[in-house]
This record gives structure tokens, sequence and C-alpha cells, in this order.
């Protein structure tokens, strides 16, 4: 996910709570100023008394030519790098971010913070953002948190849907609410995951808990960032999800409780780019997939030949990381 520090220099108190209530994952500050900042509030402190010491892990650069991408480009091997360009040329973003991670951009302007979010359609891996205005540090954050890749969807058709035993299933209830539409991304193959809908519809049986959603067993893989999954069973409070919506808009959530809990189980199989994908779901009215209008659908009505989403992708994953070899799930 994408990062944004806020650079508060000279020191000013409002500008400091700004950034934490906006989510600010780092505040850089004057030296002397560090345990002012750390009594306001538990954050990452970016100064020579704090927990980043600048011209040791990070390094400020102002583009000036070639020989300046050359030398980012050579210690952002080593950590975050600040990159700064005086006259708002894209270009040498461009260079740095098709050759490199850890670039961050030192920004006082929202439209500066859209351009630098959008190089390559991949954007820098940060934004330091250096204004004396709070509302721009707040427009600047909530760009921030919405600029999360998207992941795209396909449609699967159901083959079969069979019953099974009891198993160990994980609701995860995150410290978001998820509206229609919303869901995880979750199955027994990572190259195959459904659209597993929030539980934000009214229904008979319980009221909605639209930042829940009873994603599956305990093995299942999870997309917890556009690029990465995890177990099911191996979340936590704390913890981020990824959450996605059935045009493959996605958005960070924290975890705030994990609930596993001995239920039946339901296998469910989809055909999709010729080939088998599938996962298992607590046996329930309650539990949904999403139709490609983004509709929630129950489990317990579907029928072969009835579409979802689904999320295909062709590269094996080593602990949650894509890798190019051979995986064979089954």
């Amino acid at each position: 996910m994408k990062q944004i520090w806020v650079k508060v220099d000279p020191w000013k108190k409002e500008l400091v709570t700004t950034a934490l209530e906006s989510g600010a994952d780092a505040i850089w500050v004057p030296a002397g100023r560090s345990q002012e900042v750390k009594a306001l509030g538990l954050v990452r402190v970016i100064a020579p008394d704090g927990d980043q010491v600048p011209g040791q892990d990070l390094h400020e650069i102002t583009i000036l030519g070639t020989e300046d991408e050359a030398e980012v480009i050579r210690l952002a091997r080593q950590g975050p790098v600040v990159v700064r360009t005086p006259d708002w040329t894209v270009i040498p973003l461009e260079n740095l971010v098709a050759q490199s991670g850890n670039i961050f951009v030192e920004v006082s302007d929202v439209e500066s913070a859209r351009t630098a979010l959008g190089v390559l359609e991949k954007g820098v891996d940060g934004l330091v953002v250096a204004t004396a205005d709070p509302g721009v540090i707040k427009e600047i954050a909530r760009l921030v948190q919405e600029t999360s890749p998207p992941v795209p969807l396909t449609t699967a058709r159901l083959s079969r849907l069979q019953t099974l035993g009891m198993g160990d299933r994980v609701c995860v209830d995150t410290c978001a609410n998820l509206a229609l539409g919303e869901g995880m991304l979750v199955g027994n193959s990572s190259g195959g995951l459904f659209l597993v809908h929030a539980e934000s519809l009214e229904n008979p049986y319980v009221a909605p808990r639209p930042f829940r959603v009873n994603a599956g067993p305990v093995h299942a893989y999870i997309r917890v960032t556009p690029d990465k999954t995890r177990y099911l069973g191996e979340l936590a409070a704390g913890d981020e999800v990824l959450v996605v919506d059935y045009q493959g808009r996605t958005r960070p959530a924290v975890v705030g409780r994990v609930k596993v809990e001995r239920r039946p189980l339901m296998l469910v199989a989809a055909e999709s780019g010729g080939r088998e994908i599938t996962t298992i779901l607590q046996n329930a009215e309650t539990i949904r997939l999403t139709r490609p209008n983004g509709e929630a659908v129950s489990i317990v009505t579907l029928q072969p030949g009835d579409e979802v989403l689904v999320a295909l992708e062709e590269t094996g994953r080593h602990f949650g990381h894509k890798i190019q070899e051979t995986i064979v799930e089954k």
C-alpha cells in the first residue's frame, strides 16, 4: 500500500495532530520534537532523534539531471529515497518508478500528489507532504487511501456444489463497514479466488454485519494486498486485508477480530479461462458470492450454470508472494 509521510518543519502542533488524525504512516519533524509527537499518538517519527535518521537509511535527492536519477536508483536498493522535482517534470519519475522501488516524492499540493500516485499507472511508493495547510494534508491522505491498485475480475460459471462435513471456518471482522457489492477474495488456490460478499444485507435470520466477511476455512487463501495472499487461519487483530468491490476497485481494511468456529461446509466449483477453480464456504443462507452486476447471492440458492465473480492469475505463490514456478493445487 502507498505510504504518506507528513513533514512538519517548522514545528506546528496543529499539523502533527492533523497528520495523526489523517492516518499518516510517519511524521517528519525537526530535532528535539520527537517526544512531543509521541505524546500525541503512536506513530513513526522521522527526525535526528526519532525512529529514522535522515542521511543514513533515508536519503533526499533533488532531480536535476540523469546522473541524479542513477543515484536515486542506487540508493533505493538500501531504503527509501525522497525525491524532489523542482519543475515537476513527470519523465524523471517515470524513469525511477520503472526501474526501482522505495521511491517517495515530496509534494505540497493535491494535483502534484495525484500525478505522483498515477505515474505509469503504478505510482511512487509514498508521498512526503510538505505544507502548512491542514486541509491539504487531509485531502492528500484521502487520495492516498483511495489509491489502491484495482484487481481484474472475471466471470466464472458454477460447475458443481457439494455439501461437506464439519470444519473450522473463519469470519473476518474489520474496522470498516463494507458496502453492497464489496467483499474479499478467497479460494482454495491462489490462482482462482472468489469474491465472497460481506454480510451487509438484511435477512430474516440475523442482523446485517457490514464489517464482516464469513470467508471460509482456515486453509483458504485470502488476498491481503493487490499482489499478496495469506491463509485465513493466519489472520489476527491488527492485520490488513483487501476489500474488493464488483468492479475490481480495492481498499485496505484493518482486521479487528477473527472468529474461528466449527461449522458445516460446502464446496463450490466453477469454470473460467478453461480451468476449474474451487473454494469452500460455510453451508449457510447468509454466506454469499457476488454476481457480475454486484448482486450478492446466497450459496444455498446457487445452481450449476450460475455466474459469479472471481480473480484469476497464472503465477504460483510462495509465502503469499507471486513467483514464476509450476505449482499444482487441487
